[in-house]
C-alpha cells in the first residue's frame, strides 16, 4: 500500500504514521518529494486496512498497489490459463458450451438432455446430483445415484461431467465420478468446501456469490489455488439487486474485469441469471460478445415436468438458435467453438 500525504503534512504526522504501521507489524518507507511525501507500506495488507489510515492527520489518500489474491492474479501470471476438463479446453482461443439438466432426475431424462446439449454444440455436460435449494422441501437431488446416472451418460455421449458439490464430506465421492467440481453461489464462501475442492485433484468451477464483489469472488478462488489447484474456472451467474424483472442481474461487466484481474477463464450462466427461457438466448449472445470463455445453460427434454428450474431450461426449438449462435458468434471475437469429444468406442 502507498500513503500519499497532504502538502501541509508535518514531520510529526509522518512519524505518527510510521509508528502506527510499525506497531501493526509492517514496515514504512518514507519518500519525500518537492511538494508531497509518499509512504510505502510493506506487510499484511488486510491488517493495514483495519487501521483506518485515511483518517489519520496529514493523509491525503491511501492506495493499494498489490492485490490480496496472489495465486489467481495476473500480477504473477501474465499468460491466461487454459483449464482442461476431461481433455476439453476452457479458455485461450476457445469458447466452450456447457449444457445439461439443472438436476439429474432419471437416466432417461439425463440422457435425452445430454443428447440435446451435444447436438447444440456442447462439449461438457452439466447436471446436478446434489441440489442446494432455498426451500428445505424442494427437490435436493439424487445424491450418489445421480452421479452414477451422469457417469453412464458420459460413457454413452462422450461428454465429460460438471456437477456440483455442496459439502466437504462429499468432495472425495463426487470427485470419483465427476470431471469437474462445481461450487455454487451459496457456497462461494464455504471456505472448508473450497479447500477440500482444491485438494481433490479435479478442475473446479467457482460460481460468483449472489451478493459477492469481484474481489471476494477472486479471494474465494484463492482458497482453492492455495491448496495447489490452479485449474479454476470462474462463473458469473448474476447478482442480487433491487430488480425483480429477472431472477438475478447478470453482471456482464464482471467478465472483462475478472479477465483483467485474473489469469483464470471466465464463463457466464445465462440460465440462472435470467431465470426465464426467453432470456437465455439473448444473454448467451451477449456473453459471447463480451468475450466470455464459455457459457453454461440448462436444457431439459420436458421442462414442464422438471423437478428444478424448468422455466429457464431450453427445449429443442431454443437449442437450434443457440447452436447457430455458438457456431457463428465466437469467430467475431477471435474465438472458436470447442468441439465435443467423441464417445469411447466399446471394446469388441
Amino acid at each position: 500500500m502507498v500513503i500519499v500525504m497532504d502538502s501541509e503534512a508535518t514531520p510529526d504526522h509522518i512519524d505518527h504514521i510510521v509508528d502506527v504501521v510499525t506497531t501493526a507489524g509492517g514496515t514504512a518507507y518514507v519518500t519525500r518529494g518537492v511538494s508531497r511525501t509518499i509512504i510505502g507500506l510493506v506487510g499484511d495488507v488486510q491488517q493495514f486496512e483495519t487501521l483506518d489510515l485515511r483518517a489519520l492527520p496529514g493523509v491525503s489518500d491511501v492506495l493499494r498497489v498489490s492485490v490480496p489474491y496472489k495465486l489467481v492474479s495476473r500480477e504473477n501470471h501474465d499468460s491466461r490459463t487454459v483449464v482442461r476438463v476431461g481433455g476439453v479446453p476452457i479458455g485461450g482461443d476457445h469458447m466452450t458450451l456447457i449444457a445439461g439438466p439443472c438436476a439429474v432426475e432419471t437416466p432417461e431424462q439425463t440422457l435425452a438432455a445430454a443428447r440435446m446439449a451435444r447436438a447444440a454444440g456442447a462439449a461438457l455436460l452439466r447436471g446436478g446430483a446434489y441440489k442446494p435449494r432455498t426451500s428445505p422441501y424442494a427437490f435436493q437431488g439424487l445424491g450418489e445415484a445421480g452421479l452414477r446416472i451422469l457417469a453412464d451418460v458420459r460413457a454413452e455421449t462422450g461428454l465429460p461431467i460438471v456437477t456440483e458439490v455442496v459439502d466437504p464430506a462429499d468432495v472425495e465421492l463426487v470427485a470419483s465420478y465427476a470431471d469437474m467440481l462445481q461450487i455454487g453461489t451459496r457456497n462461494m464462501q464455504n471456505f472448508a468446501l473450497l479447500q477440500a475442492a482444491g485438494e481433490a485433484g479435479r478442475p473446479v468451477m467457482l460460481k460468483r456469490g449472489m451478493s459477492a464483489t469481484i474481489e471476494e469472488w477472486l479471494m474465494a478462488a484463492e482458497y482453492i489455488a492455495q491448496r495447489g489447484n490452479l485449474d479454476i474456472v470462474l462463473c458469473e451467474r448474476g447478482i442480487r439487486t433491487f430488480e425483480k424483472a429477472t431472477r438475478n442481474t447478470l453482471d456482464l461487466s464482471a467478465v472483462p474485469v475478472a479477465q483483467e484481474l485474473s489469469h483464470l477463464p471466465v464463463i457466464v450462466d445465462p440460465s440462472h441469471s435470467g431465470g426465464k427461457r426467453d432470456l437465455v438466448l439473448p444473454l448467451s449472445r451477449a456473453a459471447i460478445a463480451v468475450g466470455a470463455d464459455g457459457i453454461i445453460v440448462d436444457v431439459h427434454p420436458e421442462p414442464e415436468k422438471a423437478l428444478c428450474d424448468g422455466p429457464q431450461a431450453l427445449v429443442s426449438t431454443d437449442l437450434d438458435q443457440l447452436a447457430d449462435a455458438v457456431r457463428t458468434l465466437p469467430a467475431l471475437v477471435g474465438r472458436t467453438l470447442t468441439p465435443a469429444p467423441e464417445p469411447a468406442v466399446a471394446a469388441v
